[in-house]
C-alpha cells in the first residue's frame, strides 16, 4: 500500500469526546470523515476562486486543479502533513505586474511555473541541508520586507483598473467587508472577503434594475474609452454548460516575467515553513524532517497546475483553522475535499458565474485584500521583534520597500528591464546579506531578527506563521483558529 493511503479507524469512529484528537493516519467513519471533508472544501473555497480572478485566470480551473494539487502533496509528504493547496496570494502583484506589461495568460502561468519549480527545488535542498537554512538566508527582517512589498505594490491596481469602474459599489463593498471581518464571529470572520463579494454582487445586481447602467472603461479595454453597460452579465453563465472540462493553456516562458514572480517564492517558503510548525503544534508530532518535503510538495503542485493555465498553489490556514476546531486531523478528509473540489471544476457554469463578478465589487474586495497583504509584512516584524533601530535591518529595507512599492525601474539593456517586486526583492536581500558581512560586530545581534539581548527563535517559522494568515490573505487566513490550537499563531 502506498505509504499514507491507509488510516486506521479512531475508537469506534464516532466523534471523538472533547480532548481527544484523530491522528494524520486515523479517521472516523467514512460519513463523519465526508462530513469533515465537505467542511474543508467550504473552507478553502471563497480563497481558491477570488485570487484567480483577481489574476484574471480560470476560477473553475483552479477549483480542480487545487485538488489534484492536494492529492499530490498528500502523496508526497507520505501523509505526515494534512494540508489543503488552494491558490495562493503571494503571485498576485506579480500577475498584476505582468499583466501591466502587455503579458498574457499563457506568459503568467510560465512564469508561475518557473517559480513553482524553484519552490520545488528550495524545499528538496532544506530536506537535505535541514530546516534552520530557512532563517538563515531569508531572516524575519527580509521575508516581511518582501510580504510587504508584494502586497503594497498592488495599490495602483486598485486604483486605475478596479476602483474606476464603479466607485460607489467599490466603496459600499469595502465597507462591507471591513465590517463583516470585525463584527462577524468564528468562521463567517474568515470568510469576510467570500461574503463581500457576494454582498458586492447582489448590490451590483439590484442597481441595474432600479438605477440602470453605468459609464466606465471596462478591465482591459484596449482603447480606454468608457462605454454604457450593466454592472451584471449573466450571458457567459447562460451559454455555459453544467459538465466539462474548464478552459486549459499551455505556458509560455519569459525571463522578465520569471523575474516578477519569482519573489513570491520567498514568501511561499516562511508561509510553508509556518504551516508545517503550527500542524506539529497541534498533532504533537516533531515535522522539521518533513518541512523541506512540504515545500517541494507546494512547488510541485504549483508546477502541476500552472502547467495547464492553472493558478498556483499553497498550503491553506483556514483548513488548519477547521483542524484547529474539530481536532480532526485526518488526511482522509482531504483527500475526501480534493475530490469534491475537482468535481466542482468540472462544472463550467459554475466558473461563468465567477467570471461574471463585476468590476466595482472586485475594487471593493482588492483594496482591503492587497492592504492586509502588505500588512502581514509588519506583522512578520512586530512578532520577531525587529530592531529598525539597527541600520542593518533599516537601510536595505528601507531601500527595497520603496523600489518595490513605487515601480522604480532599473534598465539593464535595451531588451532586460528590473523593476517593481523584482527589483525590490532583490535589493533587500542582497543589500541585506552584504551589509550583515560588511557590518562591524556590534551591528549583527539577532541577524535580522531582535537585538543579541532579545533575539527570537532562531528556527525561521516564528512569524512565518502569520504570513498571509489575515481574513483575506488567502481569504479567511486569520488567527481565530489558534484559540483552540496549543501555541498555535496563525496559518
Amino acid at each position: 500500500m502506498i505509504r499514507g493511503l491507509g488510516w486506521n479507524l479512531h475508537g469506534d469512529g464516532s466523534t471523538p469526546p472533547p480532548g481527544e484528537v484523530v491522528m494524520p493516519d486515523e479517521r472516523l467513519s467514512w460519513g463523519r470523515t465526508v462530513g469533515i471533508g465537505a467542511q474543508h472544501v467550504v473552507a478553502m473555497f471563497g480563497a481558491t476562486f477570488v485570487f484567480p480572478v483577481v489574476m484574471g485566470l480560470d476560477p473553475n480551473l483552479a477549483i480542480m486543479m487545487s485538488g489534484i494539487a492536494t492529492i499530490a502533496f498528500l502523496l508526497i509528504v507520505q501523509g505526515r502533513i494534512p494540508s489543503y493547496l488552494g491558490t495562493s496570494a503571494s503571485f498576485v502583484g506579480a500577475v498584476a505586474a505582468i499583466r501591466a506589461s502587455g503579458g498574457s495568460d499563457a506568459t503568467v502561468t510560465g512564469a508561475i511555473l518557473v517559480a513553482g519549480a524553484v519552490l520545488a527545488v528550495a524545499g528538496l535542498v532544506i530536506h537535505f541541508v535541514g530546516a534552520r537554512v530557512v532563517n538563515r538566508i531569508l531572516p524575519p527582517v527580509v521575508t516581511g520586507a518582501v510580504v510587504m512589498l508584494i502586497g503594497f505594490n498592488l495599490a495602483p491596481v486598485v486604483a486605475q483598473v478596479y476602483w474606476p469602474q464603479d466607485q460607489w459599489v467599490a466603496l459600499l463593498t469595502m465597507v462591507a467587508v471591513v465590517a463583516m471581518t470585525v463584527l462577524l464571529r468564528g468562521f463567517w470572520s474568515r470568510i469576510a472577503i467570500f461574503l463581500g463579494l457576494i454582498f458586492g454582487f447582489a448590490l451590483s445586481w439590484v442597481l441595474d434594475r432600479t438605477a440602470g447602467m453605468i459609464s466606465s472603461v471596462p478591465a482591459g479595454s484596449p482603447d480606454g474609452k468608457a462605454v454604457e453597460h450593466f454592472r451584471v452579465n449573466f450571458d457567459g453563465v447562460a451559454a455555459a454548460d453544467w459538465f466539462g472540462l474548464p478552459g486549459m493553456h499551455a505556458p509560455d516562458f519569459t525571463t522578465s516575467a520569471v523575474l516578477v514572480a519569482l519573489p513570491a517564492v520567498i514568501a511561499l517558503i516562511a508561509e510553508n515553513a509556518g504551516h508545517v510548525k503550527a500542524v506539529a503544534e497541534m498533532t504533537g508530532q516533531d515535522l522539521d524532517d518533513s518541512m523541506g518535503r512540504a515545500i517541494s510538495a507546494d512547488g510541485i503542485g504549483t508546477m502541476i497546475a500552472s502547467a495547464v493555465g492553472g493558478s498556483p498553489t499553497t498550503t491553506y490556514a483556514e483548513n488548519i483553522g477547521v483542524m484547529a476546531a474539530t481536532r480532526v486531523y485526518s488526511t482522509a478528509a482531504y483527500y475526501v475535499a480534493a475530490f469534491v473540489a475537482v468535481i466542482f471544476g468540472l462544472c463550467p457554469k459554475f466558473g461563468a458565474l465567477i467570471a461574471a463578478t463585476p468590476g466595482g465589487v472586485l475594487g471593493g474586495i482588492t483594496v482591503v485584500l492587497y492592504g492586509m497583504i502588505g500588512l502581514l509584512g509588519a506583522k512578520i516584524w512586530i512578532e520577531n521583534r525587529i530592531d529598525f533601530a539597527n541600520p542593518l535591518n533599516l537601510v536595505p529595507v528601507a531601500a527595497g520597500l520603496v523600489i518595490g512599492i513605487g515601480g522604480v525601474r532599473l534598465e539593464v539593456t535595451d531588451d532586460f528591464t528590473l523593476e517593481g517586486i523584482a527589483l525590490g526583492t532583490i535589493v533587500t536581500i542582497l543589500g541585506y546579506h552584504a551589509l550583515w558581512a560588511a557590518a562591524p560586530a556590534h551591528l549583527r545581534g539577532g541577524r535580522g531578527t531582535a537585538p543579541a539581548d532579545t533575539a527570537a527563535p532562531d528556527d525561521g517559522v516564528t512569524a512565518a506563521r502569520t504570513a498571509q494568515a489575515t481574513p483575506g490573505a488567502d481569504v479567511g487566513k486569520d488567527d481565530s483558529a489558534g484559540a483552540t490550537a496549543p501555541s498555535r499563531t496563525g496559518p
